[in-house]
């Protein structure tokens, strides 16, 4: 099995907690909804999102040659 590249699905902003999840069908980030309430955080904020080096896009085997 040779490696994939699996991007994120979910982002939170570390500053206000905004939630997006990204939609397939749209290719693009949409707010989350949590019992129907969109997880908007602060309008005004300049997100920084939760995707850093903690996150591993590569998944399956890979093979140093």
């Amino acid at each position: 099995m040779s490696a994939q590249v699996q991007p994120p699905t979910v982002r939170i902003c570390e500053r206000c907690d905004r939630t997006e999840r990204w939609d397939d069908d749209l290719e693009a980030w949409q707010i989350a909804r949590d019992d129907g309430e969109k997880q908007v955080g602060n309008p005004h904020c300049i997100h920084e999102w939760d995707i850093n080096g903690a996150f591993s896009p590569v998944t399956g085997n890979v093979n140093a040659d």
